[in-house]
């Protein structure tokens, strides 16, 4: 590839080759499914995922007439492993363990993701238990409950967890009100509150075949693929014989997310401080998302970064500090994270804010560019020996970026990432309102001007 490939929704077929010789193939059947494949030479097990484009920020209240949706994407992520019309939740667990292979989902703000790992010999196999578990799980009433209190358990593990604490209120903090700010497992109130038919709505209103992306990497056939799923999806009782365009994809005009950043402390009698201090960022698809890659990895990425380097090297302040910059259709994150103990949070804190405006007055060296780029080409190089890696890839390809770079390509633009460009974004995210949340035996005043906030939020937990 000399370019990224674009994958618009309204061609049926596209092949290409990518780097390291792999294969990449693309189908969009009559029914809005979306199939696409990547096959690496000499792999023997594939990565294969059944992708919903619908996330938390999906859900919604109670309105005319019909029940809140509320945790549903959550619910639904569970339900689907505990059984189907020809199929218990043990026979679904055995099928991949009597072959060694892995099978698991994840809920995500912007999706919902069923995945397994197989030798190349049990992909049949797995494309037909995911398809069964898509079209034709029961949502048993008792199931419903016994999930009810399985979820209820790891959102009570996520609460006895700091960071995960930090993390979900530093969201909040930096997209407000926005449905991106909103934990992605729910809250116990909205646990408890779901019902079994807002679930079942939820289902019907975002499991269909023009909703359906199904992403295999590895040691993998199209065609076939194709052929079985087919097969699968009509066996569940999918209709895939109505003709139906793919659902569009998320639009991406940036969201309105307020004009003050917001300082909020969680007390707990916690020997650290877990710190979170950022801003708005950017969307997934902003043509600067390579400076922005670039901008991580000199700022907070490993520990040559300048977070690494001032907090923990040069004064000893903390033992994890690293930055981080999650993008969706239409908002973002730019995010750093410390955890130290509470006497030295104002300082880290300080130092963070100072590090990343001294980044947008004096812009990085020719070095830390030079490093950053062999930084990231070698960890995507690493990372995409794994099937999963590149599995995924195809996933938020199809779903959100509506076009495919592979590896030649992301280094590519990589190189073409300058030192003024690095600066200018800075100085852009330096610019936007900062927002803080600590969690630990701290409090609001330590923090007075470190972020230009709202009235601050206080919790005692």
């Amino acid at each position: 590839m000399n370019s990224a490939v674009d994958l618009p929704l309204g061609a049926a077929e596209l092949t290409f080759e990518a780097s390291g010789d792999a294969l990449v193939r693309r189908s969009v059947l009559p029914s809005g499914v979306r199939v696409l494949t990547e096959r690496v030479p000499g792999s023997r097990s594939a990565t294969i995922g059944f992708w919903i484009a619908v996330g938390s920020r999906d859900e919604h209240p109670a309105s005319a007439g019909l029940p809140a949706t509320y945790g549903s994407t959550h619910f639904l992520e569970h339900l689907l492993f505990k059984g189907t019309r020809t199929r218990t939740a043990l026979d679904i667990a055995v099928s991949f363990d009597a072959v060694g292979g892995e099978h698991n989902a994840l809920t995500a703000k912007e999706y919902t993701c069923y995945y397994a790992k197989v030798q190349d010999k049990d992909l049949p196999m797995a494309v037909e238990v995911l398809a069964d578990m898509l079209t034709s799980s029961l949502l048993d009433p008792v199931e419903f409950e016994n999930e009810r209190g399985v979820i209820l358990e790891e959102l009570s593990m996520a609460g006895d967890d700091p960071a995960d604490v930090a993390n979900e209120r530093f969201f909040e903090a930096v997209l407000g009100d926005h449905p991106l700010g909103r934990p992605i497992g729910g809250d116990a109130d909205t646990i408890r509150a779901a019902t079994r038919d807002g679930v079942w709505q939820h289902y019907l209103a975002n499991y269909r075949p023009r909703d359906l992306v199904v992403t295999v990497a590895g040691a993998v056939d199209h065609d076939r693929v194709v052929d079985a799923l087919g097969s699968a999806l009509v066996a569940g009782g999918w209709d895939l014989d109505t003709p139906a365009a793919p659902v569009d994809r998320r639009a991406t005009v940036p969201a309105l997310l307020g004009g003050t950043g917001r300082l909020t402390v969680v007390e707990r009698p916690n020997e650290q401080v877990n710190l979170l201090l950022g801003v708005p960022g950017m969307l997934a698809t902003d043509d600067r998302r390579a400076t922005l890659s670039m901008l991580n990895a000199i700022f907070g990425s490993g520990m040559s970064s300048r977070l690494f380097q001032q907090v923990r090297e040069r004064r000893g302040l903390a033992y994890a500090v690293y930055s981080f910059a999650p993008g969706y259709s239409d908002a973002g994150l730019f995010g750093m994270y410390a955890g130290c103990a509470p006497a030295k949070a104002p300082a880290v804190a300080a130092l963070m804010r100072a590090e990343l405006e001294r980044v947008a007055t004096d812009g990085v060296t020719d070095e830390e560019l030079v490093r950053a780029a062999g930084q990231l080409g070698g960890a995507s190089a690493l990372a995409l020996e794994d099937s999963d890696t590149r599995m995924s890839r195809l996933g938020r390809a199809e779903l959100t970026l509506g076009e495919f770079a592979d590896l030649d390509e992301a280094l590519r633009r990589i190189a073409l990432v300058t030192v003024d460009d690095v600066r200018v974004l800075a100085a852009d995210l330096a610019s936007r309102p900062f927002s803080l949340v600590a969690v630990g035996a701290t409090d609001e005043a330590a923090f007075r001007g470190v972020v230009d906030e709202a009235p601050p939020s206080t919790d005692v937990a």
